[in-house]
This record gives C-alpha cells, sequence and structure tokens, in this order.
C-alpha cells in the first residue's frame, strides 16, 4: 500500500507561481509512474502531468505546456510540480496520483487559489 501526500499548496496572486511535491509512504515512489491532476470548483477532474518511473519520459497536458513542468527527486524520494504564470483558471484542488499500469494511489489534494 502506498499513501500520497501532497505539499506546497497556497494561495497566490496571479503571475506568480507554486511548486507542489508529491511524498510517499508505505512504500518508495521510484518505482512507480506518478502523475499529478486537478479539479476545479463544478469542474472534471484534469490530467496536468505525468514521470514514468522506468525511463523519467514526462507527459504534459497542452493546457498546462510550458508553465508546470513535473521532476523526480530521488533523494527526498518526492515528485515536484513547479507552476509559473498562475491564473485564475488554475484555482482548484491538486492530487498526486502513483501507480505502474493504472492510477492506484491518490493523495488527498492540496489547494491552489490564484487571486486576481
Amino acid at each position: 500500500q502506498v499513501q500520497l501526500v501532497e505539499s506546497g499548496g497556497g494561495q497566490v496572486q496571479a503571475g506568480g507561481s507554486l511548486t507542489l511535491s508529491c511524498a510517499a509512504s508505505g512504500r518508495t515512489l521510484s518505482t512507480y509512474d506518478v502523475g499529478w491532476f486537478r479539479r476545479a470548483p463544478g469542474k472534471e477532474r484534469e490530467f496536468l502531468a505525468s514521470i514514468a518511473w522506468s525511463s523519467g519520459r514526462t507527459y504534459d497536458a497542452d493546457s498546462v505546456k510550458g508553465r508546470f513542468t513535473i521532476s523526480r527527486a530521488n533523494a527526498k524520494d518526492t515528485v515536484a510540480l513547479q507552476m509559473n504564470s498562475l491564473n485564475a483558471e488554475d484555482t482548484a484542488v491538486y492530487y498526486c496520483a502513483a501507480g505502474r499500469n493504472s492510477w492506484a494511489y491518490w493523495g488527498q489534494g492540496t489547494q491552489v487559489t490564484v487571486s486576481s
């Protein structure tokens, strides 16, 4: 069993940046694919980015390409999501997920609020 915990959320002004972090307990994250998702009020959950455990290859959603970057810090066994040029549409609860062939494990989420 893998328990995921997100951190780094908060309130930021439009145009600002935040870095979210996903950490795991129970098992190391280094052998799982890890993804970031978000759910904005009244909207469906949205995929943002993922990083493959074996190749380190990253995938980004078109909606955040060029603004959000996913990376893995193996020494800390965490996966970060660097978010730049934030705007009000980025306000959401952000979740990390991990798995091998599916997103089997999910964190509780961290709130990101962007004020204009």
